[in-house]
């Protein structure tokens, strides 16, 4: 799925006040943290995710395989934190970031 530049500035509007839910650390992109990381974003659809990386290149690998194999977008990154985004087949007004009051 492509986002466009408007959808992408939306995104990052909502994004700015959300804290990271996830970190993915040294070991990389385990099982674990997969798991952990799609169950996110079915309930919120837009997350933001720390990368306690100091390399580079393997923060860009981890950023590419995490949207590839989870079939999300990379809507910014910044630094060490990154915001992804996959639409919910059933978004939970409760949870969804993008449904919830205020946004």
């Amino acid at each position: 799925m492509t986002l466009s530049n408007d959808d992408k500035k939306h995104l990052r509007g909502i994004g700015h006040k959300l804290k990271p839910v996830v970190t993915i650390a040294d070991k990389g992109l385990t099982d674990n943290v997969l798991a952990e990381l799609s169950r996110a974003l079915d309930d919120h659809e837009l997350i933001k995710v720390k990368l306690s990386l100091s390399d580079r290149d393997a923060k860009k690998t981890t950023i590419d395989q995490a949207c590839q194999r989870l079939k999300a977008d990379c809507v910014q990154s910044i630094g060490h934190v990154i915001l992804l985004y996959r639409r919910a087949d059933k978004p939970n007004p409760k949870l969804s970031n993008l449904l919830r009051k205020g946004c």
